[in-house]
């Protein structure tokens, strides 16, 4: 039994080494060659300093810039450590009340908006975190952003097409527009 145990143990021993230490150093090796941004967390910087992730959504909620998608996690927005819905399902009221003060928010902000509000505008993503939102929700925010920066709406209007990604590999997943890369370009046209 000594016997088996000695063996058992060296296994335990190597298979630690060769899966807990080898394998992760050779894959994180690989993916810093080959996908260095990717495998440091798509961040973004501005003066060599990073300010957000392409992956990870921020708040935004000056009339100036384009908002981002609600957040469901807690104790604050967009807590990566806290990633996940908030399993409200459509009938539940505390869901209705929520996506109600939203738009009510959304039609505070510009009055004289009279389009419906998109989904994306007032709901959560799965995760929480989504960075992006749909074109559309970006065009309903075109008036807003314009008016607060004494700019044509159609210059914000072309600056959201510019930033619109279509779907990878043309088939998946649906347009959508990265609300920091586009507040980013936003910021960048004063310059």
């Amino acid at each position: 039994m000594l016997k088996e145990l000695r063996v058992a143990f060296i296994m335990l021993v190597v298979m630690t080494i060769l899966t807990g230490l080898v394998y992760p150093v050779i894959v994180t090796g690989i993916a810093q060659g080959v996908f260095s941004s990717k495998a440091s967390g798509s961040l973004i910087e501005r003066d060599g300093k990073p300010i957000g992730s392409e992956l990870i959504g921020q708040p935004f909620g000056d009339p100036k810039y384009v908002w981002s998608r609600p957040s469901a996690t807690s104790p604050y927005p967009y807590n990566a450590s806290a990633s996940g819905g908030s399993n409200q399902g459509p009938l539940n009221p505390a869901l209705a009340e929520a996506v109600e003060g939203r738009i009510k928010a959304l039609h505070e902000a510009d009055p004289d908006n009279k389009a419906p509000v998109p989904v994306d505008l007032v709901t959560a993503s799965a995760s929480g975190l989504d960075p992006h939102i749909s074109p559309a929700a970006a065009e309903y925010q075109v008036g807003r952003v314009a008016k607060a920066r004494g700019l044509a709406p159609e210059k914000v209007r072309a600056l959201v097409a510019e930033q619109t990604e279509e779907r990878q590999l043309g088939f998946l997943g649906e347009p959508r527009v990265n609300v920091l890369k586009l507040n980013l370009a936003l910021d960048a046209l004063r310059s």
